[in-house]
Order: structure tokens, then sequence, then C-alpha cells
């Protein structure tokens, strides 16, 4: 039986590192050799491969570069030492849904997704923060992310403030790129090859941030910069340009994406119309006129005659745009409008509404389509009750990203979530058309002051609500009654409207600490391998979170010898955490999974994981990994 600890590969999130030495190995081998410290990529191989000129490390290169570049790339490499710690109190329709809300920092969270959502998520929308000087920021220690996560949320002794990010400080620009560029790259590897990322900037990281794309997903995959007009009205507090319009940047992960086209039975503008009752619906009239002359299309020139008058008209100055026979066959169907009295010498083609085809949707987004910020902060007042954020995106913005970058039953993630715009969005957009989208949302636990007037509506909605002040506790406040809403609106709709939450936290398996100065209870202490105060459920879900199993996958608890035993996955994972597992209990143990595993017949061979320190004796131990292997059981852990 192989015991799982602190460093095993199951108890760790994804080695991105290691995952990009293997693609190197396997289309390049000779470029993997062995140094001082392990496997190491020889550069001088690679130039070699590629030339000199084609690869090189100098610093005159184009791109956009920073200081801490380097390291940002190397922390979106660094695996994270922490975990999802489930609480189904804070969830709604906890065993059946599978949409997910994750309150922590967003690139420890974007880390540990690695190994379940890797080329999954079809769409990402992300509102990062604007870096206007006040907002947050997250400053990423690269020695332990995990504590300086704990520390910033308040969350250990001795917490560290919220540090804006001011112009003064002389790395404005270079502290927003520094916590962008990880987080983008472990987005990127997120997305399905067909993917896509929609991303709103305003103007101060609008050129910033499209070079950091560019170089992230490369420049062939950007597909569109959108101004999306978020006002409609002038402002008298500018002194020289009213801003009424911000932007987002949208990059495919390939050339495999393909945008959504807009339907047009749903987007027809004014100019489709019905003067003359047609049956057939709308229309909007096009020219005979040919843009050539008589002489350079003499086989377009013919006498048109009008059927309610006889007046028959010749080809002069232009030539028609269709030929005799399309003419009278558009004339045979109803399809040339000779104005309200039919008294035109030439007609109108009629060019019926449902008959266009889609069109591909334009880079101006005007309010009336995609809404403004007035209507954010009405649909957040609606959901809520009361006023808590200025200016949120409104919902009508993200269910047009929805429409155009996802498909009905794809998982759409958003990793800077905020009030949760994007999780009422997919709620909607589903109860709109009938789709299964999932959402999967990020959001720190930003500690709200009640004492900060720019904090108070929010502070004081949560103490309201009797939950801790922070933005992430507002998240699922409004997930929660945007489901309720819809349920209510549409006793029928038996779509999923819940979510699971979880929250990040340290890994519950104990790293080995010693104490130079008691070796005896460092020995003691680390008798048992879980950090105390863990339950069963939160060390059952590090291991479906670490052996790359969806957050949402379906789980079944069964009694066997008076013990919970967990079924994941219709039996891919099978664990009992019992904390005691007694000579008399093995048997009857070790027999009941065995039956429990024949009945399940899962796809491919089963792990089953026992807690290290439940086992009586070696021996005990040693007969509950005999049985389950003679049974045909031979991937058997203890943690």
């Amino acid at each position: 039986m192989q015991k799982i600890v602190a460093t095993s590969a199951e108890a760790q999130s994804v080695d991105l590192t290691a995952a990009n030495i293997e693609q190197l190995k396997v289309l390049f081998p000779e470029l993997i050799t062995e140094g001082s410290s392990g496997v190491i990529v020889n550069v001088d191989v690679l130039k070699s491969l590629v030339g000199d000129k084609t690869a090189t490390d100098a610093d005159e290169k184009y791109g956009l570069n920073w200081h801490g570049k380097r390291q940002a790339r190397t922390l979106a490499l660094t695996p994270s030492t922490g975990t999802l710690r489930p609480c189904p109190d804070e969830s709604v329709d906890w065993d059946t849904t599978q949409n997910v809300v994750i309150e922590g920092d967003n690139l420890e969270a974007l880390k540990l997704l690695q190994k379940s959502y890797a080329g999954k998520v079809k769409l990402i929308y992300i509102d990062p923060p604007y870096n206007t000087g006040s907002d947050f920021v997250y400053p990423d220690d690269f020695r332990d992310n995990i504590k300086n996560y704990l520390e910033i949320t308040g969350q250990l002794e001795n917490a560290r403030k919220i540090s804006s990010n001011s112009e003064a400080g002389g790395r404005f620009h270079t502290d927003w790129l520094n916590m962008m560029y990880p987080r983008l790259k472990l987005a990127r590897a997120l997305l399905r090859e067909d993917g896509v990322i929609f991303v709103s900037i305003d103007d101060t990281e609008l050129a910033n941030l499209q070079c950091l794309l560019s170089e992230i997903f490369g420049e062939e995959n950007f597909q569109a910069n959108i101004s999306w007009q978020k006002r409609y009205t002038r402002s008298n507090n500018t002194v020289d340009f009213t801003t009424v319009v911000e932007h987002i940047l949208v990059y495919s992960r390939s050339e495999s994406f393909s945008v959504n086209l807009l339907d047009r039975t749903k987007d027809a503008d004014a100019r489709y119309t019905n003067p003359d009752k047609d049956p057939r619906g709308p229309w909007k009239g096009a020219s005979i006129l040919n843009p050539a002359t008589p002489q350079q299309r003499p086989n377009l020139c013919y006498p048109i005659k009008n059927p309610n008058t006889g007046q028959v008209t010749n080809p002069s100055t232009n030539a028609w745009r269709r030929s005799r026979s399309e003419f009278e066959r558009l004339q045979s169907e109803g399809r040339l409008y000779w104005g309200i009295d039919g008294k035109q010498p030439l007609p109108a083609i009629k060019m019926f509404l449902s008959d266009a085809r889609d069109i591909t949707p334009i880079n101006l987004w005007e309010h009336t389509y995609a809404g403004n910020t007035d209507d954010g902060t009405r649909d957040l007042k609606k959901i809520l009750g009361e006023k808590v954020f200025d200016n949120p995106k409104p919902v009508q913005l993200i269910n047009r990203v929805i429409e155009h970058g996802s498909d009905k039953d794809s998982i759409i993630l958003d990793f800077f979530a905020g009030s949760g715009t994007t999780g009422q969005a997919v709620l909607s957009q589903n109860a709109i058309d009938g789709g299964t989208r999932r959402y999967i949302l990020v959001q720190v636990p930003e500690p709200l002051d009640q004492g900060d007037k720019l904090q108070k509506a929010a502070a004081d909605y949560c103490a309201q609500i009797h939950r801790p002040l922070s933005i992430a506790e507002i998240t699922k406040e409004r997930l929660r009654r945007v489901g309720k809403k819809i349920q209510d609106e549409n006793p029928i709709f038996g779509g999923d409207l819940g979510f699971r939450a979880f929250k990040l936290g340290a890994t519950n398996i104990r790293a080995w600490s010693p104490d130079r100065t008691d070796l005896v209870k460092t020995l003691l202490d680390h008798e048992e391998n879980i950090q105390a105060g863990r339950t069963q459920r939160d060390v059952l879900y590090e291991l479906i979170l670490k052996r790359g199993l969806d957050l949402c996958v379906p789980m079944e608890v069964r009694k066997i010898a008076s013990k919970d035993v967990y079924a994941v996955g219709g039996g891919v994972l099978i664990a009992c955490l019992s904390e005691e597992i007694s000579s008399e209990d093995v048997e009857q143990l070790a027999r009941g999974i065995v039956q429990w595993h024949q009945e399940l017949s899962p796809v491919g061979e089963a792990t089953c994981i026992f807690r290290d320190g439940a086992f009586s004796d070696d021996v005990v131990k040693v007969n509950m990994a005999a049985i389950l292997e003679q049974s045909g059981m031979a991937n058997v852990h203890s943690l």
C-alpha cells in the first residue's frame, strides 16, 4: 500500500514545468539532458535545431518587457500548495449542481483547476482591476502564495493591508502586469482548442494588455477589440474628453474558434418593415439598378414593364442587377415592390428578414444592445434590494459575450467574479434558450470596511445578511437570489440554478516540518498525516481535485463495517477515511468494498484510498491491501 505524502504527485496541483518538458521531450528528445539539479533543457542544442539567429536570450528583442516578468512567468509554473475546501452549508443544491464558486486567490485557484479542467473551458470572461491607483492589486509572493493570501484576507494574525497601486510608486504598470501575466498564462491552459477569452479593460492598460495577450495567446489569435458603450450621456465633470466606451479584447486559443453569428430574426433593425402586409413577414428593399453601365453589362439590359400601369422602362445610365429570367421569377413570386401606390416605374427587390443569413457581430456594442453601467447598477439592486456597488457590469453585456463565445453546454469561467454578474448571465441565458452551460467563478474574499465610505454599503449589506464582510459573500448571495428569482418566474424551468461553494486553504496533508529542539514531539505530531481540524469531506475533495476529477463529479456514500465509504465518479475513486480500522473491521470492510466496486463496474482501474493512521497496526494495513489486490484492486494508497 503506497503512502501519499505532501511531496507526492497525487497531493499536488499539476506541475506545468514538468508537463512542458515532457512535451519538448516528445518533439525533440535531444533537447533534454541531466544537470546538477535534475532534468534540464540544453539551450545549445535548441540553437542548433532552429539556428543561432532564431533562438536568443538577448534583451533587445521585440515584445513587451518589464521588471519582474521572468519571476511572473515562473510563478505561473510553480505548483500550488493549497486545496479547495468544500462548503455545503453555503451552497445551493450541493448534491445536483454543476456550477462552482471558489472563494480565494485566483492565481492559486487557477493552478488547482488545471488537472480537472485543462482544455475543457469554452469561454473565459474577466473584468480585472483597471489599475486606477486605488483598486485591489494581488501582491503575489513567490515563496508562499497561500500564506500571502491568508495574511492579506485576514485569516492569519498580523494581516497585511491590501495596498493600492499608485502611480507615485514608480511601478504602476509593472505591478499590474506582474499580477495579470501568470493568471492569463494559466487561463489559456484551461481553454478548449476552440475556446476564447474576453477581457474588459479601460484605456489605462489597453495597449499593455493587448501586447500581453498577443504574447500569451499568439498575435494570430486576436479576434477583436470591442468598444462597449458604457455611458450614453455626456459628462460635465471632465476638462478634455468624456470617456463613453470601454474595451473588450477577444483572443481565441487557436484557429479552431469561430464566433457565433447573430440571428437576424432576433436582431432585426428598422430597415426591415412590411408596408404591404406581405404574409412572408418584414422585408427591406434592394435597388434593381446596377453600378455598371449598359455598355459594360449588355446582358443585363432589357425593358422592364410595370404590371400595374403598363409603363415600360429601358436601361439608360445603369444596367439592371438581375437577368431577365431572374426578374421574371421575382415577379412571379411577388418579390417586386412597385411602391405604396403600385405606380413606380422601377421596382425594389424584396429582401425578407426570414431569408437573411446570420451576420457577424461588429466591434461596436452600443448600450441598447449590450447595456451600460447604469443597467449594471440596476441589475444588482434588483437582486439584492439595495445599491451595494457602483457600476458593476450589466447582465446584458455578459449575455452578449456568452451568446457570441459559447455553446449551449459550455463551461464558462470568470476568475475576477466581483459581484457575480457572469454567474447571473449564465443562469439567465440558460433560462432563455434551454442551455446547460456551467459556470466556475473565482473571487478573492477581499475584506470590506464599514468605516470606508466607498465600501460601507457593501460591508453593511454583509452585516445585514449575517455573513463575513467580504466581496465573495456578496457574490454568493447574489447567485442564491438569482436562482430563486428565475425559479419563481419560471416554475416549470428544470435547469441547474445551484452552485457548490469552495474555499481556498492550505493542503490537508501535513508536510514534514521538524522542530529540531524537540524531535520526539515532532515525531509524535507527524504520526497523523492529515492536518488537525480537517473533515473527511475536506480530504476527499483534495483527492478529487488533485486526481483530475471534476469538482461536481457524482459521489455516493455507503456504510460498510460501520464506516463511511465514498465512491466517486462511478467508482473510479473509492475512499474510506475513517480514523479507526481494527483487525475486526478489515475483512468485512475489504469484502464490502470489493463487492461495491464490482457492482459499480467503473471504466478503467479504480483507486482505493485509506487514512494511514487509521490502521491499528501494520498487519491490519497489509491484510487490507492483500484482500483488495487478490480481488483485482491493486491500486491502493494511504494518506
